[in-house]
């Protein structure tokens, strides 16, 4: 029981921020728009998911952000290797990296629109962009900074380049690697929605925030930011869980 009242105690703030929430909704006509009575919010979530809308929504950003954190998260792996590998790699491509990842990916928007449109394939390059960036990072300082240990007992048993790879630096450098693709997670997930809002074609909660504005349906508004925000939470505390299981050998070894 005691274990059960600690759990809700993290239900306390976000309910107190929801009676803060309805209590300015009630003041003025103005208060009103700008805090969306819960009525009208829970009226609009029925509407939504009545017409399929808010669905259509969800599983089209969920699948940009999918298919582009699976493209970025395989060529961060393959660039950081490279990069941590060989000097040759790292003096010719470190340079180009680290200069533009300095380059916010919404200001990329612009020019990927011009260069390739509006479309899905845009979308999906600005979200694999966002996932490539701390998945090179991750990459490199995990394969870079193997125990020499482990390295001398791949030696010893004179083992070929590719199994020392696999067997050798490939788990050691696992928590690294675990640690990008969750930070590649959370910016893909960002840059999906971001760049729904700019490129506004097709489906996706940031093209429902965009309609919802334009026809000054804040409550709509409110439904799909809390969309946005419950899936980013879920997605990475999922990853997270599934992240300490495939790890949890590294515990056992201490």
């Amino acid at each position: 029981m005691k274990n059960y009242l600690l759990r809700l105690r993290g239900l306390l703030l976000p309910l107190l921020l929801v009676a803060a929430w309805e209590y300015l909704s009630r003041q003025s006509a103005s208060h009103a728009y700008a805090f969306v009575p819960l009525s009208r919010i829970g009226t609009a979530l029925g509407e939504l998911l009545a017409s399929g809308e808010l669905w259509l929504s969800v599983s089209a950003s969920l699948q940009r952000t999918c298919l582009g954190l699976l493209y970025g998260v395989l060529a961060g792996f393959v660039v950081g290797l490279a990069m941590a590998r060989s000097r040759i790699a790292e003096r010719l491509l470190a340079p180009l990296y680290h200069t533009l990842r300095q380059v916010p990916i919404l200001g990329l928007i612009p020019l990927i629109a011009l260069w390739f449109g509006s479309g899905e394939f845009s979308k999906v390059l600005l979200v694999s962009l966002a996932a490539f960036y701390p998945m090179v990072l991750n990459t490199f300082e995990g394969f870079s900074h193997v125990e020499r240990r482990y390295l001398e007992v791949g030696h010893v048993h004179a083992l070929t380049p590719l199994q020392r790879l696999v067997h050798v630096e490939l788990p050691s450098a696992l928590p690294s690697l675990s640690n990008g693709v969750l930070h590649a997670l959370a910016f893909a997930w960002v840059s999906s929605v971001g760049c729904e809002l700019f490129l506004a074609t097709g489906m996706g909660l940031g093209n429902l925030m965009m309609n919802a504005e334009t026809g000054s349906r804040m409550e709509i508004v409110v439904i799909a930011v809390l969309c946005v925000g419950l899936l980013g939470y879920a997605m990475n505390q999922l990853f997270s869980r599934l992240s300490r299981h495939l790890l949890r050998w590294r515990n056992l070894r201490r």
